[in-house]
């Protein structure tokens, strides 16, 4: 019987070697790591890419096209072409509206297409930091930043609208106001 002293986890119970039991016999020419002559390593069939938030090198990530990288912002831009509509729509009732020249409304709304366009910028940059690297997530498509340009450019056009008197005394017949 083991010796009762010793902790139980210390206790070791001997066994005889079974003969064809254990490591089996290896070649005189196995070397542990070094694949044999002729055959090639099996290569890594990972489901996902790992990705290094910290280091985004692009040595390991493939070069697109730019037509690719284009399919890609494309996707959602019905948003971003819907705001656009209307405030285009709600831009010419105003501009109509002022019977002037229309060198200045124009001038007005081209700025704030430009503005549509850094804001679209502004919302992808923001997603490439916070949704990619911060959260470590991959971007398929630009839905998020054509949705914040259509909000934006909603909102353009109901500020062309509010300037236009018709649209404002019409509007306040409606609701009663």
């Amino acid at each position: 019987m083991a010796d009762q002293t010793q902790p139980w986890a210390e206790r070791t119970v001997e066994v005889p070697p079974q003969p064809g039991v254990g490591v089996p016999a290896q070649r005189d020419a196995f070397r542990r790591g070094v694949a044999p002559v002729g055959q090639r390593p099996t290569p890594r069939t990972d489901q996902f890419p790992a990705v290094d938030p910290a280091g985004w090198s692009d040595s390991s990530a493939p070069r697109r096209p730019m037509g690719w990288h284009l399919a890609r912002l494309r996707r959602g831009g019905q948003w971003s072409t819907a705001g656009a509509l209307f405030a285009f729509v709600c831009w010419g009732i105003w501009a109509i509206s002022g019977r002037g020249d229309l060198a200045a409304p124009l001038l007005t709304f081209v700025l704030s297409l430009l503005t549509a366009v850094g804001l679209f910028a502004l919302s992808r940059m923001l997603g490439r930091l916070i949704w990619e690297r911060q959260l470590g997530r991959v971007r398929r498509t630009a839905r998020g930043s054509h949705l914040v340009t259509a909000l934006f450019l909603a909102g353009v056009g109901v500020a062309y609208l509010q300037q236009t008197e018709w649209v404002v005394t019409a509007w306040n017949w409606i609701t009663g106001s």
